[in-house]
Formats: structure tokens, sequence, C-alpha cells
């Protein structure tokens, strides 16, 4: 089973459209894919369907009672969605209470750690949908994974917000002794402006192999797919939006192959230390 965790320290730069995107492609290949929305604002959840301020069971369950992390109690809080393969593990607003009633608790950054490896055998891949704010729900996201993807729009304001997400992926980095890395996924891409075109070169021309060749271009349709709560490869299977988002889960999976060279974080092991937080 694989871990993909999409991440910024920036909030409106395609993570949840990225998360929902990669686990639809996934799922239409024919793996067991599970969903797990970490951010309070519940934007995955509302993708598909769901209330995050009136939602009866989410993740936050699981930080409440870490005694109750085994699969027949994980099991009762996951939501099938109407697509095929695809599973939620849903948010709530009462995840940004975390911060403040968690302090004091031992073991708060391994919660989905353990979680995962509860149901492991019941999914192929988990997506973990996190939040922009560096705490003990990123941390978490981040000790998880496998595979780190760091989406950001293609504008001058977002990188400032690429190189702080960079800097605490150093500092983490630091604390642990360990070499973090990660893939960046250029987003909301215009070559019709000089901003977006500018702001590309100057993502790789500082960050060159640690970001993904394409890149993800500004179209419509996915906000017409979020709106309508239908993953966007199967609102619009030819848009050039779901085309480039295929191109990246084929690079994705054929990394995961060892076909190619990629740069990768395998944040479980180097985030491990953290799970007093």
């Amino acid at each position: 089973m694989q871990v993909w965790t999409v991440a910024n320290q920036k909030g409106g730069v395609g993570k949840t459209t990225t998360s929902v995107a990669l686990a639809g492609l996934a799922a239409e290949q024919g793996q067991r894919v599970l969903l797990i929305d970490l951010d309070p604002q519940g934007s995955m959840t509302s993708y598909f369907g769901g209330d995050p301020d009136n939602t009866p069971v989410s993740v936050f369950t699981l930080f409440q009672d870490k005694a109750i992390i085994c699969l027949e109690s994980i099991v009762q809080l996951l939501i099938p969605t109407r697509f095929e393969r695809m599973t939620l593990l849903p948010a709530s607003t009462a995840l940004a209470t975390l911060e403040r009633h968690g302090v004091g608790k031992g073991g708060l950054g391994l919660v989905i750690c353990r979680t995962i490896e509860q149901v492991q055998d019941e999914f192929d891949l988990v997506v973990i949908d996190s939040p922009p704010v560096l705490g003990v729900l990123l941390i978490n996201a981040l000790a998880a994974c496998d595979r780190l993807i760091i989406p950001v729009q293609t504008e001058y304001l977002a990188l400032k917000g690429l190189d702080r997400m960079i800097h605490t992926l150093r500092m983490l980095s630091q604390s642990q002794q360990r070499l973090l890395e990660y893939v960046i996924v250029p987003t909301m891409f215009d070559q019709r402006t000089h901003a977006s075109v500018g702001s590309l070169s100057s993502i790789r021309h500082k960050y060159g192999t640690q970001t993904w060749p394409s890149k993800i271009p500004v179209d419509t349709r996915l906000r017409d797919a979020s709106k309508a709560g239908i993953p966007p490869h199967l609102f619009d299977s030819n848009s050039h939006s779901i085309n480039s988002y295929r191109s990246l889960y084929q690079w994705l999976d054929k990394s995961q192959r060892k076909t190619e060279k990629v740069y990768f974080w395998t944040a479980r092991q180097s985030l491990s230390g953290l799970g007093g937080m």
C-alpha cells in the first residue's frame, strides 16, 4: 500500500483538487483508494457532499481517543463515496480545536500512521489532504506518507508560500538529521499571462529536478467538477487539466515502479521521532 500526502502551507493552490484527481485516477486503474481529510475546513469532505460543520463521524474521533484505533472502530468512521473504489475518512471543523485541547497528550503525531497500519490490507492507496498550517495535523500527514506532493499555483504570492513550506521541511529535516525530499507540482498555469509563465520559470530555476517536469493548466472544468461533486476524470475525461493530472499520475506510478528517478521524502521514518506532538 502507498500513502501520498498532498501539502502546502498556503491555501488555494489546488491541494484538494489534486488529491481528488489523483485518487480518482488510481481508482480508475482498479486501486482501492482511501481519502483522508485532515483539513479542519473540510474541503475534501465537502467535495463528496459531506458537511464538516455537521459530521456525525470523522477523523477527529481518532484523536479524541487513541485507544479506539483498531480496524473495527476505524471502519465505523469510513464513508463509501458514490464512486467505485473510493472511500472517505471525513474531516470535521472540530479538528481546529485539536492544537488547544491536545496539549499534553502524547502520541498525537502518529495517530494517522497507526490508523493506516490498521487498514493496510483494505486499501491499495491512501491520499491525504492536509491543512495549510504547521501543527499536529500536518505532522500526522507527513509522518504517515510515502510520498509528499506539493502543489503550487503559478503566481508570485504562491511562490512565497512554497518557500515557507520548503523552509518548514528543512527545519524538520534538520531536527531528524535526515534529508527531506519532495516533488513540486505547478498548478493553475495560464500560458497567456506573463506572471504565470514567469512564476513557472522561477520554480523550475530554484527547485530544478524537485519539480514535476510538466504542469497543471488553469481550467474552469476543475471548478465545475468540484461544484458537481464528481472526480475530474469522470466529469470531463478529455479536458486539458485532467489529461495533465493523468500524466502526473502515470509519472508518479512509474516512479513507484522504480523505472525512473524522482525525488520523494519517505516521511514516515523521517518524522517518527515527532510522535510525542
